[in-house]
């Protein structure tokens, strides 16, 4: 029964993830759900383990129709991987309990300044060619690889919105090229929880194959339907995730 619940909840996770980011809504809460008396780190490395899966699945599948541009992806993936392993390094030192308070303010800002430029992102334009394009896209990767390793929720959206914003992509580009450095900062993150023995790989099996099925239907949609319906995506999954980061840090005892 276990195994049915967070496989289940790890497709639809795939599904969100595969399209704007934003599975750890469904996936992470299910699994401390399902395992309250488990320890934190294992749950949440488990959760990596089978989400890796489905991004770098999601990754391949847009690659095969998205013009990738992989000269500035690559280098702001690896920035993005170190990124990543500073902030689950830095996380040792320092209590993220701030970001909880913060967060949820910036993701409202975010929502609303898409709602309010409806144009954003509906056309693929990038601000920037050459050198500066792999700057600005090395600095997103490295700031949110390090975001990623040291609190983590809602990075897929955070790199969908910043790659919208100040590169210039429409929403469909956006996704895509996200996928690539998302899969960089999951694998560091996934390196360190398996270093410190916090992956159920029994589990992640299951998981990673219902994670997959659902990045497949979730890239599917995206391709077929395009900007617009990942636009649409973009601002639920935001609105969600203002609505559980608000809660986790105002309300929860």
């Amino acid at each position: 029964m276990e195994l049915a619940v967070i496989s289940l909840a790890s497709l639809l996770a795939g599904f969100l993830d595969s399209i704007v980011g934003g599975g750890g809504l469904v996936l992470v809460p299910a699994m401390f759900a399902t395992f309250p008396s488990s320890h934190p780190a294992t749950l949440l490395g488990t959760n990596k383990g089978a989400a890796i899966w489905g991004t770098g699945m999601a990754a391949w599948q847009y690659s095969r129709r998205v013009d990738l541009r992989w000269a500035v992806l690559l280098p702001a993936a690896a920035l993005g991987f170190a990124g990543s392993m500073g902030g689950a390094w830095a996380v040792t030192l320092i209590a993220p309990d701030f970001l909880r308070k913060v967060l949820p303010f910036i993701l409202l800002a975010m929502l609303l300044y898409t709602l309010a430029k409806k144009q954003m992102g509906q056309v693929h334009a990038p601000h920037f060619a050459g050198r500066r394009e792999v700057l600005v896209a090395s600095f997103i990767g490295l700031t949110l690889g390090f975001y990623d390793g040291f609190f983590g929720p809602g990075t897929g959206s955070l790199f969908v919105f910043l790659m919208v914003r100040w590169l210039g992509y429409d929403f469909l580009n956006a996704s895509a090229a996200s996928k690539v450095l998302n899969c960089a900062t999951n694998l560091a993150a996934l390196i360190l929880f398996t270093a410190k023995g916090h992956v159920w790989w029994h589990f992640v099996a299951a998981m990673a194959v219902a994670n997959v099925a659902g990045s497949l239907l979730g890239t599917y949609m995206a391709l077929k339907h395009g900007a617009g319906f990942i636009r649409a995506v973009f601002v639920v999954v935001v609105g969600a995730l203002i609505l559980k980061t608000a809660y986790d840090a105002f309300l929860r005892a």
